[in-house]
């Protein structure tokens, strides 16, 4: 379910989930339904596989690239010397702002403008991309692809 059809329907994990512990909990061969439910809904939905395309080119960044340190102003600071060293100076709290959006970039500078999650315009990955667009437009990026 997470591979092939990923976002396009986030209920395809749920309800693949949902048939082996049917299975799991009143057996064979009653459960056979469970699983031909979850089969014909799944086999159904929308696919995408954007999320593992995109977990993979995240896999490959952090495999290549040196490791960076986490960019100061996402860094917690429990206590005075962190706070003194800057730590979580310039943190943005989404839930601050219109829409849950900061305008603050959360990936090292080597990183700033990678974009690993590439949705597709099918099922409900099609509004999540819309909603991203609407991000990054809010943020003053471009939509890269």
């Amino acid at each position: 379910a997470s591979e092939d059809i990923g976002l396009a329907d986030p209920q395809a994990l749920t309800i693949a989930v949902a048939a082996r512990d049917a299975v799991e909990a009143i057996g064979l061969p009653e459960g056979d339904l469970a699983l031909a439910q979850a089969a014909v809904y799944l086999s159904c939905a929308p696919k995408s596989n954007a999320l593992y395309v995109g977990l993979n080119a995240a896999r490959e960044d952090v495999r290549n690239r040196p490791i960076e340190a986490v960019p100061l102003h996402l860094r917690n600071a429990p206590t005075r010397m962190m706070k003194d060293l800057s730590y979580g100076d310039g943190y943005k709290y989404a839930h601050d702002y219109e829409e849950g959006v900061a305008q603050m970039d959360c990936l090292p500078p080597s990183l700033l403008g990678r974009s690993y999650y590439r949705p597709t315009d099918r099922g409900e990955e099609k509004r999540l991309g819309e909603w991203l667009n609407e991000i990054k437009r809010r943020r003053g990026h471009k939509n890269r692809k």
